[in-house]
């Protein structure tokens, strides 16, 4: 079982139905740490304890107290809006998947990594000093719109059921996917102090940031890394807005923030009309 019920069973019963019969979306704060898969079990966990479930098991798949899932990896070293899906709002996430998604990326210039990210190891460092602002704004614009890009060997895709990153830590060979079109809705450069400029980034459904900023520095002659990615928006949801923040996650700001199923599946209707 997921987890015992305490002997309060009266207002216990009352507040694990009430959790069972949410239906809808919210999004929460991922931190930067955890990958997203640790911070869902973080958030069930917490729930399912306010509830009165003793020693619950988020991990635990069969006979689960609470159905929640997420719309779409963020790295472990990222942090930002994550949106979740609880009860039959799990059926909604895959919209939010192929929606648009909002970033701010911090990326350093002059450095490669294994991962694309800071979370990796150095592999390669070459000059950036010849990298001007307006260098870099040029090159931006061939990273706009419909592009090809080539997903980070370090990602949550699978090969033979398995994750990637996952093959990659174990000393396996991985061979690169092929470049996909992706699309990038907005791009700009917000600051450029060298080797670390900013970038503000609108994109749909299977971009990489990360891919996106090693791809620019090898347009621009050098190499670069993201140093740091936050995600700004995800679909309706925004940071500022609606991300609750961990000491937030309790059933009653989750009731005063869920998008339940029909207004979610009538603004999809309005959307496509």
């Amino acid at each position: 079982m997921a987890g015992n019920i305490s002997n309060s069973a009266g207002p216990v019963a009352s507040s694990l139905s009430k959790l069972q019969s949410l239906n809808g979306l919210f999004a929460i704060n991922k931190k930067q740490g955890p990958t997203s898969a640790d911070v869902l079990n973080m958030l069930k966990e917490a729930l399912l304890k306010e509830a009165g479930v003793k020693n619950p098991n988020p991990r635990k798949r069969k006979k689960q107290s609470l159905k929640m899932g997420h719309g779409g990896t963020l790295d472990s070293s990222a942090s930002g809006v994550l949106v979740v899906g609880v009860g039959n709002g799990t059926k909604m996430l895959s919209t939010m998947l192929a929606g648009s998604k909002k970033y701010v990326a911090v990326g350093e210039l002059g450095k490669a990594t294994d991962t694309l990210d800071a979370s990796g190891s150095v592999i390669l460092e070459k000059d950036f000093e010849h990298i001007t602002r307006l260098d870099l704004e040029e090159k931006l614009k061939a990273f706009t719109g419909e592009i090809m890009q080539v997903p980070p060997l370090y990602s949550a895709l699978k090969k033979d059921g398995q994750r990637l990153s996952v093959l990659l830590k174990q000393g396996h060979q991985v061979e690169a996917k092929p470049a996909r079109p992706v699309k990038v809705y907005n791009l700009s450069l917000q600051e450029f102090k060298p080797p670390l400029f900013t970038l503000d980034i609108e994109c749909g459904g299977g971009f990489y940031v990360r891919s996106l900023v090693d791809d620019l520095g090898k347009a621009l002659s050098s190499c670069a890394h993201v140093k740091e990615l936050i995600r700004t928006k995800q679909g309706q949801f925004t940071l500022e807005e609606h991300a609750l923040h961990e000491e937030q996650w309790t059933l009653e700001n989750i009731l005063c923030s869920l998008q339940p199923c029909s207004e979610l599946e009538q603004k999809q209707t309005e959307a496509d009309t």
